[in-house]
C-alpha cells in the first residue's frame, strides 16, 4: 500500500462539500473517500456557504466572487499533483474560469450539468472550460452525446465515468405492511411529485393500502426565494385528491447511511421529473445501487440505464401510463423481482470503489500526457 501511495497523484478539488445539504457535496464526498481508500492523498477546496467544515480533507474554502479567493484557490490547486473541479451551474459563477485559466497543473473538468439549452453566456463557459481542461468527465452516454454533438468541444477530451454510489452493506430486509412508493431529494417545482400524487387516486382499490412517501428538504435557493409553497401545494393536492393519508412528506435531510436505510425500506422508488433533458441523476444511481425497481419519466438517463430492464420508463405527459406501470409495480410480485434482480445485477458497477477506480486512472493518465508534453 505505500508503494501504492507513492505512486498515485494527488489530487486538489474544488467543489460543494458537506456539511452543504446537496447531492454535489454528497457525491464529492463519495469520490474523495473512494480515491482516498486507493491509497491518493486528495485535498478539498469547499465552496463556503456559511457552514463549519466537517472533515480533515477540507484544506480551504472558495467564496464565489472574490478575485481573492480566486487567487488562493489556484495556489492550493496548484500544489497538487492534478486539480478536479467539480462544475455546476448552480454552484459557480464565470469565476471558476479564472480558476481553470490560472492552473498549471493537469485539469480534469466534472460536469455535472449538460444543458439541453444553456444560454449564450452557459455554452461560453462549458466549452472554454472544455477547451483548457485536459479532460472534461461526464456521467452518461447521454451527457457525452449532446456535449459533442451541440457543444464546440473537442471529443477526444471527454470521458465518460459512470456516477458512483454508496452500495448497501446490508442484506435487503424482508418488507412487511404497506407497500411504500419512494421519492427522495431536495424538494422543489419540477420534481413532479403532483404526477404521483394523481395517479394514488386509482390505487385505493389495491389491498395493503400503498402509500407514497416524499423524502427530503426543500432546496436551499427554493426556501429562500418561494419558502415552502411547492410542498404545501403538493399537500393541499393529495387532501384535495382524497389521498392525503396515503401520500407523505419527510423534510429531513439524510446522511448517507440514513437514506440507504430508507431506500430499501421500499417496494420501488419513482422519479417523476419534469425535465425531459436530464442526463445525470444521482437519486437514479442511487436507487440501482441500493437493488430497488425504479419507475421513471422518459428523461435521458433513465432511458439509459433503465433499458435492460430494472424499471419502467413512461412519457411524460402520459398519466395513465404511470398510473399502471405504478399498479404493476404493487400488484405483480414477478416482474417487480426480476427488476430489483437486473437492478442487483448493475449496482456492483456503481458503488465507489469502480467509480473512484476510474477517476484515479485518469488522473495518471493526464500526469503522464503532461509529462510526455514537456
Amino acid at each position: 500500500m505505500a508503494q501504492e501511495r507513492r505512486a498515485n497523484p494527488t489530487i486538489g478539488m474544488l467543489t460543494s462539500f458537506p456539511p452543504t445539504p446537496c447531492g454535489l457535496a454528497t457525491f464529492s464526498a463519495g469520490l474523495a473517500d473512494g480515491l482516498c481508500n486507493k491509497g491518493s492523498d486528495v485535498g478539498v477546496i469547499r465552496v463556503a456557504d456559511g457552514a463549519q467544515p466537517s472533515s480533515t480533507a477540507v484544506i480551504g474554502e472558495f467564496v464565489n466572487g472574490s478575485s481573492a479567493s480566486v487567487t488562493a484557490c489556484v495556489e492550493l490547486l496548484n500544489q497538487r499533483d492534478v486539480a478536479v473541479i467539480q462544475h455546476d451551474f448552480d454552484l459557480f459563477g464565470t469565476e471558476v474560469l479564472d480558476v481553470v485559466e490560472a492552473l498549471r497543473v493537469p485539469t480534469i473538468v466534472v460536469a455535472h450539468q449538460i444543458l439541453k439549452h444553456p444560454t449564450p453566456q452557459q455554452r461560453s463557459l462549458m466549452e472554454t472550460m472544455a477547451a483548457k481542461a485536459d479532460r472534461i468527465v461526464v456521467m452518461s452516454r447521454a451527457a457525452n452525446d449532446r456535449l459533442c454533438a451541440e457543444y464546440a468541444v473537442d471529443g477526444g477530451r471527454v470521458v465518460t465515468i459512470q456516477r458512483g454510489a454508496t452500495l448497501p452493506t446490508v442484506a435487503p430486509l424482508k418488507r412487511s405492511g404497506r407497500p411504500t412508493l419512494l421519492t427522495w431529494g431536495l424538494m422543489g417545482p419540477g420534481k413532479g411529485v403532483e404526477r404521483v400524487i394523481d395517479a394514488m387516486s386509482g390505487l385505493k382499490d389495491l389491498r395493503g393500502q400503498p402509500r407514497y412517501l416524499v423524502a427530503g428538504a426543500t432546496h436551499p435557493r427554493v426556501l429562500a426565494a418561494e419558502g415552502e409553497a411547492y410542498r404545501e401545494s403538493c399537500i393541499e393536492r393529495a387532501r384535495s385528491a382524497g389521498v392525503a393519508s396515503a401520500v407523505s412528506f419527510d423534510s429531513i435531510y439524510r446522511s448517507t447511511a440514513s437514506l440507504s436505510a430508507l431506500i430499501q425500506t421500499s417496494a420501488a422508488v419513482v422519479l417523476p421529473y419534469d425535465s425531459t433533458d436530464q442526463a445525470n441523476s444521482g437519486v437514479l444511481v442511487d436507487a440501482l445501487a441500493a437493488g430497488r425497481p425504479v419507475v421513471a419519466t422518459a428523461f435521458p438517463h433513465a432511458v439509459e440505464l433503465l433499458g435492460s430492464g430494472a424499471g419502467v420508463v413512461v412519457d411524460h405527459d402520459d398519466p395513465d401510463a404511470l398510473a399502471l406501470a405504478l399498479r404493476r409495480m404493487l400488484t405483480d410480485p414477478r416482474m417487480t423481482g426480476d427488476m430489483a434482480a437486473e437492478a442487483r445485477r448493475l449496482a456492483p458497477s456503481m458503488g465507489w470503489p469502480v467509480a473512484s477506480a476510474e477517476y484515479l486512472a485518469l488522473a495518471r493518465r493526464v500526469v503522464a500526457d503532461r509529462a510526455a508534453m514537456v
